[in-house]
């Protein structure tokens, strides 16, 4: 059974209790749509000031909704648009402090401001990406960066 946990160490501290609590989540599960349900969940239950977040998955040659919090969202994104896209297209994560001044960025929610996309990859392969937006300005920061790409990375593990 999941808890809570009262985040009140340093931005690391809290990353890595989160870490701790992903890899609980997932432990013997290889359900792609189950793993990142709960993986969505946990990061909206953690991460302060968002919102929304969750998983773009490829699907002929486009990126297709997967599970997510927040408000309804864009559907389908094609590689050649928005943040999404641009990460599909590099497979290099994208940490946008201000997602007005990115050229053909796709607004599914008018409020967010800032937004980072970690890019889901196994084998060489890109099979998603994970989608974070804030209300904010320069939210995010290369702390959520490292360890966003390290939840990623324990998600692919997890994978058959």
């Amino acid at each position: 059974m999941f808890q809570k946990e009262a985040y009140t160490g340093t931005l690391e501290e809290n990353y890595e209790l989160v870490l701790a609590q992903l890899k609980a989540l997932i432990a013997g599960e290889s359900d792609l749509i189950a793993n990142l349900s709960n993986a969505s969940a946990l990061l909206n239950v953690f991460l302060e000031e968002i919102n929304w977040v969750g998983f773009y998955l490829v699907k002929n040659n486009q990126l297709v909704l997967g599970p997510f919090q927040g408000l309804p969202a864009c559907i389908r994104i094609p590689f050649d648009k928005g943040v999404c896209g641009y990460v599909a297209t590099t497979k290099q994560t994208a940490l946008v402090q201000n997602v007005h001044e990115f050229v053909d960025h796709i607004a599914c929610d008018s409020a967010t401001n800032s937004e980072i996309v970690v890019p889901i990859i196994k084998d060489n392969e890109l099979m998603g990406v994970l989608d974070i937006d804030s209300p904010l300005l320069n939210r995010f920061s290369k702390t959520d960066q490292h360890y966003l790409e390290k939840f990623v990375q324990i998600l692919v593990e997890s994978l058959i």
